[in-house]
């Protein structure tokens, strides 16, 4: 008979998240995920598998726990408010947890090394995803005449996306809710 597992997977994969969260993927060691998780490295590997694969897992608890907004934010029937829902979520997230700032995909990114190539990419893929999302949603918007024809809805949609990534590493290097709040406001202001 095997032995029964001592801990809460989703409570280890939150702890999980948390440090990545704060540390980047390459910035977490595996020390680090077993001191915040609890749980020793056998074990962590025995349900999670090696620190790739418990970093893609974290990355997935992410969106489901914390990205809701992006999908909410495009269901919104005006371009502007969209775009809006779509900043102001960001910075809630960005700003919100004490320990962990900025925003997770941007965190795991900024230093990949070689070795790491494979969670750089997979980042880039989710980054495009969401990128797309927000193109499609535009170009509907454009198509209903709540953009004017001059708009390209695939450039507006990575300035956005752009904005919030900046955004997130200026959250986690410290910036405020407010002023990140005034970045936000400065793109708004500038739609047609």
């Amino acid at each position: 008979m095997g032995r029964q597992r001592e801990f809460s997977p989703d409570d280890a994969l939150d702890a999980a998240l948390t440090e990545f969260w704060s540390k980047g993927y390459e910035g977490t060691s595996y020390a680090d995920l077993s001191a915040a998780t609890g749980v020793a490295r056998p074990g962590l590997y025995a349900v999670f598998g090696n620190k790739e694969e418990l970093f893609f897992k974290a990355l997935d608890r992410y969106e489901t726990l914390y990205m809701g907004f992006m999908g909410q934010s495009l269901a919104l029937p005006k371009a502007k408010a969209v775009i809006g829902a779509i900043l102001s979520g960001s910075i809630n997230l960005q700003t919100a947890q004490e320990t962990a700032k900025g925003c997770l995909g941007i965190n795991g990114a900024i230093a990949c090394t070689e070795p790491s190539e494979p969670v750089r990419l997979e980042l880039v893929r989710r980054r495009k995803q969401s990128e797309k999302a927000l193109a499609v949603r535009l170009q509907q918007a454009k198509d209903e005449g709540d953009l004017p024809p001059s708009v390209v809805p695939k450039d507006l949609a990575r300035y956005v996306m752009t904005v919030t990534q900046g955004m997130a590493v200026q959250a986690k290097a410290g910036a405020s809710k407010a002023e990140l709040r005034r970045v936000a406001d400065i793109l708004l202001a500038q739609l047609p």
